[in-house]
């Protein structure tokens, strides 16, 4: 199993592009975020903890993002850097940022299916 990005149709929201593909349980994506983007964590309500629950293994290839914990800890993770988000996480770009990203698939779905139903809500 293999694909590349530029064999994957983009989703887009605003500035933000997002291109998934499935390998067997895990989803792989490519994301180009905004700076500032998400605004603030409401695509997550609904969420336990109004969170994304979903983990990620990933790679900033360009810029960099700042993710807070419920427990308060936050981090800046930097260009060039590997990164592991565990459950219970925000995500916000604090430049112009581009990542790879892996995550289970089924728990990815979930979370999405949420944050979809919400960001509809928003821009209703």
């Amino acid at each position: 199993m293999h694909t590349t990005k530029d064999e994957i149709e983009p989703q887009t929201f605003g500035e933000y592009e997002g291109r998934t593909a499935d390998l067997g349980d895990w989803r792989v994506a490519w994301e180009t975020l905004p700076a500032g983007f998400p605004p603030d964590p409401s695509p997550f309500k609904g969420l336990p903890d109004d969170r994304c629950q979903c983990p990620h293994l990933g790679v900033v290839l360009r810029g960099s993002f700042n993710v807070t914990y419920l427990d308060g800890s936050e981090e800046v993770v930097r260009e060039g850097e590997a990164y592991r988000l565990d459950p219970g996480h925000f995500v916000q770009a604090i430049e112009h940022t581009e990542i790879l990203e892996f995550s289970p698939r089924e728990e990815h779905e979930r979370t999405m299916r949420q944050v979809l139903k919400n960001v509809g809500a928003i821009s209703a």
